[in-house]
């Protein structure tokens, strides 16, 4: 599912994109002070996605973090920010992004 959404994401593809998110999926971000609410509903995700994946999805490589699947972005001695994806009946329910530095640094990354 990780690979799938980042095909998407790196490939522009919104079709693509809707059929791995489940329709009420919610992108939640942990950015530290400068955090922002919620974005849910798979159209509104995938859009937010491609607004911003340009900029980022080249970096993305897919991880375990803590356990459970997600990608990163950076390095594991330097990561910039994870992405955490949670995956219900075999569609993205939900995606964590986290970039605060603090709490980065408690993450375990394997590959």
């Amino acid at each position: 599912m990780v690979d799938a959404f980042l095909a998407a994401a790196r490939a522009g593809d919104f079709a693509a994109l809707l059929r791995v998110l489940a329709p009420d999926v919610v992108l939640r971000f942990d950015l530290g002070p400068d955090g922002r609410p919620a974005l849910s509903g798979a159209t509104a995700v995938a859009r937010h996605v491609l607004k911003t994946a340009p900029r980022f999805i080249s970096f993305a490589t897919p991880v375990l973090v803590n356990g459970t699947v997600g990608a990163l972005f950076g390095t594991r001695e330097d990561p910039i920010s994870v992405l955490g994806f949670t995956i219900v009946g075999g569609r993205i329910a939900a995606l964590d992004l986290v970039a605060t530095p603090a709490k980065l640094r408690h993450l375990r990354i394997d590959s």
